[in-house]
């Protein structure tokens, strides 16, 4: 039976490394999905019969409360959201994580379990990340859903503190592990590791949170795959090492798609304060819908960028009927999308599928900005930062991150509910710009009204 358990296994890790090389193209990722999902399913099942396994009913009752939950939430939560469901599941299996440790550490402490040395550093080491990480994902998903303050939050000798907690947290780590053992250890050990979470996170802003969502991503990937080996399970070892190594493969791409070192984006307190962009030429150019597309209507291409606001608006459908519109007319349409858009990685692609807009449409930063110059007009739609101009002016908190090349269409329209600025707290001289007009309302309301203008041309 063991060796049945561990071919089913080797065979769900097969499954995941294939689920998520399928993942790794929008074509392709709901298939991926099932498939890893299945093997999940297996996996579980197939757990029920390890040797000495006990409390049937506890486990099936979790499973049933759990699964029944995820499955409501799923259903129900909008496109829009996804944000912070993937935040609060990525707490989720941290908190697991920790929770499988801390139950072994207390066994251990009891005399009811053996376990090497090296053994109890992978269990402290997963109890430890799975706790920051759980931590850390609550903190997250309460800045994404605005339950507290999406801004960077700071206090004096911030990190000084944020590492002395570390650091005692790892003392009685250190203490459990040379022989000084007890529940009253094991406590200290995870209070402290949870609330070094929570102060890892409140200092980093919304604009950040694609970063920190992948690397929570990593952070529960690499606790489950340290508990995996503290208890012996091949399959959370591998389903571990996966997770871990695409969250952090993730995680360094999108800090270099802002052009800022994991560093800056854990330690640097970005938007925490709105910050000045210095003297900007030009004034605001407010213009009407109706006039805006009227302009759309007869040019030969548009460029659409979608950023956050499409996505508080959810205006993806709108944004696809204009497209559908302007394309009756003759107008090639595309799609730029920028890495870091939105509130989690491939938050714009998700939305923009979901609507039903061709993925052959949808160009990344490097594919899309040569073809700016040779657009009629570039419609930005809720999006700030990655499309200001001031990421190319030394001396601007945004200098150096990639941007789209939004200012040199020949005429660009940017639709906006108001006149605030972006996470980095700056104003963009996008909006200043002479090609440059601006569409002040709710996205899916103002896109409905380009609409129903294109229709009566």
């Amino acid at each position: 039976m063991e060796t049945f358990i561990q071919l089913v296994y080797f065979v769900t890790a097969f499954l995941f490394i294939l689920g998520l090389k399928q993942m790794s193209h929008p074509a392709t990722a709901k298939r991926g999905i099932v498939w890893a999902g299945y093997a999940m399913l297996a996996a579980t099942v197939v757990t029920f019969a390890w040797p000495g396994l006990g409390n049937f009913f506890l486990i099936i009752v979790g499973i049933l409360v759990g699964g029944g939950v995820a499955w409501v939430v799923a259903k129900k939560v909008a496109m829009t959201d996804m944000p912070q469901m993937v935040a609060i599941y990525n707490g989720m299996g941290g908190g697991a994580a920790g929770a499988i440790a801390a139950v072994e550490l207390l066994r251990h402490s009891a005399g009811r379990g053996e376990m090497t040395t090296g053994l109890l550093v992978l269990a402290l080491l997963g109890g430890l990340i799975g706790a920051v990480s759980f931590s850390g994902s609550m903190v997250a998903f309460a800045k994404l859903q605005g339950l507290v303050n999406s801004r960077a939050v700071t206090f004096p000798f911030q990190q000084p503190i944020n590492m002395g907690v570390l650091a005692v947290s790892v003392l009685f780590a250190l203490a459990y592990l040379f022989g000084v053992q007890g529940t009253g250890v094991v406590l200290w050990f995870f209070l402290l590791a949870l609330l070094f979470g929570v102060l890892m996170t409140i200092p980093i802003g919304g604009g950040d949170m694609p970063v920190v969502i992948s690397l929570y991503n990593a952070f529960t990937g690499l606790a489950v795959g340290f508990e995996g080996f503290a208890i012996g399970n091949p399959a959370m070892i591998i389903a571990g090492t996966v997770v871990g190594a695409a969250g952090t493969l993730l995680t360094i791409l999108m800090a270099k798609a802002m052009n800022r070192s994991l560093y800056s984006v854990l330690f640097g307190a970005f938007g925490a304060v709105e910050q000045e962009g210095g003297e900007i030429k030009g004034s605001l150019k407010p213009m009407e819908p109706e006039d805006a597309v009227s302009l759309m209507a007869f040019a030969n291409k548009v460029i659409i960028v979608p950023g956050y606001g499409m996505a508080v608006a959810q205006a993806q459908q709108k944004v696809k009927e204009l497209m559908e519109e302007l394309e009756k007319r003759g107008v090639e349409v595309k799609f730029a999308i920028h890495p870091v858009a939105g509130r989690m990685p491939g938050h714009m692609n998700v939305l923009l599928a979901e609507a039903g807009i061709p993925y052959e449409k949808l160009f990344d930063l490097d594919e899309i900005n040569p073809e700016f110059e040779t657009a009629d007009v570039a419609l930005v739609i809720g999006a700030n930062d990655v499309v200001n101009p001031a990421a190319r002016r030394e001396g601007s908190p945004l200098y150096g991150m990639p941007i789209l090349d939004v200012d040199k269409a020949k005429q660009v329209f940017v639709l906006k509910r108001g006149r605030g600025k972006g996470f980095a707290g700056i104003e963009n001289e996008l909006f200043y710009a002479d090609n440059t007009n601006m569409v002040y309302g709710d996205a899916a309301e103002t896109l409905n009204k380009m609409v129903q203008a294109l229709k009566n041309l």
